[in-house]
């Protein structure tokens, strides 16, 4: 019996269901919108059934049959990139997708040049990456959405496993006129009576306020945000410091504006910077691929885009 439809359909068919939108389906597979409407229609003429109930202001939802056939075509989709896996591996060649996760406070700054490098070395290799929070990265690792991802060692749940590559000290964060701007190192009792700008994050924003904890004082939080490029204009334009592990290579914020980078004295908890994958995930030959390359480009004497 021939086959009745493609991997490339379906592809098209889960980016649509999941996203609602042949527009947004088209940026997420990087495929012109009537190539996605086209194999929509295909799906639906070749298994006589109306997948998607069409709502003009509203994009598109999926129908009572199109829920059933979306999570059987996730499932196909998935044992069609495992086949693939196990070729590669009983091949010994380093092969096929790689779904990269990445915490989204260092994603910009670590995981471009990575990626670059590692798909030059492995040209049949294509990443597909995700810039998540912590809670994000331990769910897609769990529902195999992502392979790995580079993360930082807070709370790694039992079932995940944690591969160490570098400690990154934390530090405080200053605009160039903070009364703290001219000092060589700062205790968390000097920064308690200033203004904070938390960068709140589910996880990461607990380990930057239990450098408080033995203090007695809550700190004086003035501004949060989620974005650490906003956290650095903040800083830089007067609002408050900001504790951080990241220090990229430019000491000047978004907007242009200086910053001082003042090392953090005292009983502070240094950060683990590494990758996490579900347990077993590292014999997949991709992936102890992509570790290997990590534990090269990743260590206490550089880290892309980065300043140690």
């Amino acid at each position: 019996m021939a086959l009745r439809f493609t991997l490339r359909q379906l592809e098209y068919f889960v980016a649509v269901g999941e996203l609602g939108s042949i527009a947004l389906a088209s940026e997420k597979v990087n495929v012109s919108s009537p190539s996605i409407s086209a194999a929509i229609s295909q799906l639906e003429d070749e298994f006589g059934l109306q997948l998607f109930v069409r709502k003009h202001a509203h994009g598109l939802s999926l129908s009572q049959a199109g829920r059933q056939f979306l999570e059987r075509a996730k499932t196909v989709l998935a044992e069609s990139e495992g086949l693939n896996r196990l070729a590669g591996d009983l091949s010994g060649h380093v092969q096929g997708p790689l779904a990269v996760g990445c915490l989204l406070t260092f994603a910009q700054l670590i995981l471009p040049s990575l990626r670059r490098q590692f798909e030059a070395t492995y040209p049949e290799v294509k990443i597909r990456q995700f810039e998540l929070h912590q809670m994000e990265i331990f769910n897609r690792l769990r529902r195999a959405e992502i392979d790995v991802a580079l993360t930082y060692d807070l709370e790694i749940p039992t079932d995940l496993e944690f591969i160490p590559l570098v400690e990154l000290a934390p530090f405080a964060l200053v605009g160039e006129a903070h009364p703290l701007a001219h000092l060589p190192a700062v205790s968390v009792d000097e920064l308690k009576g200033h203004d904070m700008v938390l960068l709140d994050l589910p996880i990461s924003s607990d380990y930057f306020l239990s450098f408080f904890a033995g203090t007695g004082v809550k700190p004086r939080i003035s501004e949060r945000t989620q974005d650490m490029a906003v956290m650095r204009s903040l800083v830089a334009n007067g609002f408050g410091y900001a504790i951080a592990n990241i220090r990229p290579l430019s000491d000047r914020a978004p907007d242009g504006r200086p910053l001082k980078f003042i090392p953090l004295t005292g009983d502070v908890r240094q950060m683990k910077l590494g990758l996490a994958t579900a347990k077993g995930a590292k014999n997949v030959l991709t992936v102890k691929a992509f570790i290997d390359h990590c534990r090269v480009q990743i260590n206490e004497n550089r880290i892309p885009g980065m300043t140690l």
